[in-house]
């Protein structure tokens, strides 16, 4: 288990389409320990695969200290009236500006064992952020293949 050091942008991987997780092995156990680790710093909402140098599907979450993760997460209901919101990003440090956000979101994927995870929730508990910024990588990804 080890707090890995954020890759900044311009790093290749963070621009490279992440791959689902087929199999949860040995490999998938250690990344999400790392993950787990790897947000809880404080300061620390949200941190995805990618930005710590794995191309999979991953991300975990640090939401005033309820610490989780959601493998091969994908985004399936966002309502409400976008709204503006601060947000930054670990992996372009220093950057804060406002974007345009759903104020409720619902991400489905699964854990180690392979069960289900729901992760929904409403902005004001940062959670719509979370997934929707999660989200915003893999339109990334979409762009630049």
């Amino acid at each position: 288990m080890a707090i890995r050091p954020i890759r900044l942008f311009g790093d290749p991987v963070l621009r490279a389409p992440s791959t689902p997780v087929d199999e949860i092995d040995d490999g998938i156990k250690a990344l999400v320990r790392d993950l787990l680790d790897s947000v809880e710093p404080p300061g620390r909402a949200g941190v995805a695969a990618p930005q710590i140098g794995v191309g999979v599907r991953a991300f975990s979450y640090n939401i005033d200290g309820d610490i989780g993760y959601v493998l091969n997460p994908v985004l399936v209901e966002v309502s409400g009236e976008p709204q503006h919101v601060g947000e930054g990003c670990l992996s372009v440090p220093g950057l804060w500006h406002d974007v345009l956000r759903y104020p409720h979101a619902k991400v489905v994927g699964i854990d180690l064992e392979g069960d289900e995870v729901i992760l929904e929730g409403d902005l004001h508990d940062l959670v719509a952020a979370l997934v929707a910024a999660d989200q915003a990588v893999k339109l990334k990804e979409l762009a630049s293949a």
